[in-house]
């Protein structure tokens, strides 16, 4: 009994999400704490979430013409200098070897914030003509930033694993384009693997990526209000292209400054997953990240035990023929509850229970995980059903996630009304702005909201709408949430 006990998720969702969070991460599996503070240690569950994650992008960035390359995670100095944005923007994150071995080093060397200085003056290198463009590169690696001062896994650690594109164009719509292009690459993510709708839109101008022309995003909205940027893609113009020297000859063989982007996704995206979906049982996945779809547990007593065995493991040989990832829990040392609970608590989307009866009637007993809604159903074509099964969670879990963020934007017209909104309820609150940082700055300070983004094809606000804040001539709709 003790040991079920300690098995079982014990803090609650919706009172207390911090410690259910850390709980769900530790108890299914998926990450522990590094002995260094703020870093963890992936566990192989979490880690085949962020596997999946990489297969499905490197496949469509592949299909749109990146190449994966790896640049090394010490970047000199000099070459952070040569882009004074990017010290300004990241120089307080920056952790620094300032010695190797015995010897002190002549240049300090940066732990990569991020790689456009290191990756830049190769593309400068690389590219000689019109002809050498566009060239889009990425890379699979982590980065080290350090400002996490509360370690929360895979949202905010000082460490994080991240997939990072550096392209370089002829022209600014190219770059665009291919801005553009990754930001939907995101949002297919988030919508068509991990059951998580998203707004997109763009940053604020105060909050875009230092250098940068303009810096696009996807927000997702958690259960708890608030909001995570859950990736974003870069159009930074000519600035690195002129700090690096990234010059290309036109058709008429004219010097042209190229025009650069980048972008990235970070495992950021696991700790959306399991806020998004998981609750006071444990850890809830879609399908299509679930390192086990289906799992069968087999229900018998002594005189069944043989007749039982053998029919669960011809569908689970079945199943697993079909393409579906499947266990057959026969442990004999454990219980059918414990069992529930167990694969429950992992994240396992869909249970088959076999007893003597399914047996007898050639059925078997569909349970999904999100909800516990229980299906009977036949033998035969069991493949394709349980498939459609799957298919029905993943639904049921997009479907929750759509109504949250659905229901969960509100307007206000008045800082009094964005205060108050948010305070209650949490979400996005969308309100006419002016596009000056002051008004973002008093409603932070108030209440630790800030605008997330501001949409892309935001019509001028009809003549004489107010900034909710400040008053003057509205410029744009802001969406003002608390973030992670």
């Amino acid at each position: 009994m003790s040991g079920e006990q300690e098995l079982g998720i014990t803090e609650s969702k919706e009172h207390n999400p911090g410690d259910w969070y850390a709980e769900v991460v530790q108890k299914a599996e998926l990450a522990d704490y590094a002995p260094m503070g703020g870093f963890i240690v992936t566990r192989p569950r979490g880690y085949a979430i962020w596997e999946t994650i990489q297969d499905n992008l490197d496949t469509w960035f592949k299909e749109t013409g990146a190449q994966n390359a790896y640049f090394p995670m010490f970047i000199p100095e000099s070459y952070l200098e040569r882009e004074k944005d990017i010290v300004e923007g990241f120089d307080p994150e920056v952790a620094w070897v300032t010695q190797g071995g015995y010897d002190e080093l002549e240049e300090r060397l940066a732990v990569r914030p991020t790689s456009e200085s290191i990756i830049a003056p190769f593309m400068a290198k690389w590219v000689r003509s019109h002809r050498d463009l566009p060239i889009r590169l990425n890379q699979w690696n982590s980065v080290v930033r350090w400002e996490a001062t509360e370690t929360k896994p895979f949202f905010r650690t000082k460490e994080f694993l991240w997939q990072e594109g550096h392209t370089a164009h002829a022209t600014w719509e190219d770059a665009w384009d291919e801005t553009t292009m990754r930001l939907d690459q995101y949002q297919r993510l988030y919508e068509d693997v991990l059951a998580i709708p998203v707004l997109r839109g763009r940053k604020p101008e105060h909050d875009k990526f230092p250098g940068a022309d303009t810096t696009t995003t996807v927000e997702a909205l958690m259960p708890d209000g608030k909001s995570v940027q859950g990736g974003t893609s870069h159009h930074l113009g000519r600035s690195f292209a002129d700090a690096f020297d990234i010059t290309y000859a036109d058709e008429d063989e004219e010097e042209r400054v190229a025009h650069t982007t980048s972008w990235g996704l970070s495992w950021r995206a696991i700790g959306a997953l399991i806020m998004t979906h998981s609750d006071d049982q444990g850890l809830v996945l879609p399908p299509t990240v679930a390192q086990t779809q289906v799992v069968i547990v087999p229900i018998w007593q002594e005189d069944t035990q043989e007749k039982v065995l053998q029919y669960a493991s011809e569908i689970a040989a079945e199943l697993q023929e079909g393409g579906v990832r499947v266990k057959l829990d026969d442990r004999d040392e454990r219980n059918p509850g414990f069992k529930f609970n167990e694969w429950e608590l992992k994240g396992v989307p869909l249970r088959l229970e076999i007893g003597p009866n399914e047996v007898d009637d050639e059925a078997v007993t569909v349970v999904h995980r999100p909800d516990g809604e229980t299906v009977p159903d036949d033998r035969s074509g069991i493949v394709e059903s349980v498939k459609d099964h799957l298919d029905e969670v993943y639904a049921k879990l997009y479907a929750t996630a759509e109504e949250t963020l659905e229901s969960n934007v509100r307007e206000a017209t008045t800082r009094n009304e964005i205060l108050g909104t948010i305070g209650q309820h949490g979400g996005y609150v969308t309100a006419p702005w002016c596009g000056d940082e002051a008004c973002e700055t008093e409603i932070k300070e108030e209440i630790h909201a800030e605008i997330v983004m501001v949409p892309f094809d935001e019509d001028e606000p009809p003549i004489g709408e107010e900034c909710a804040v400040c008053g003057d001539v509205a410029e744009t709709t802001a969406y003002f949430a608390k973030s992670y």
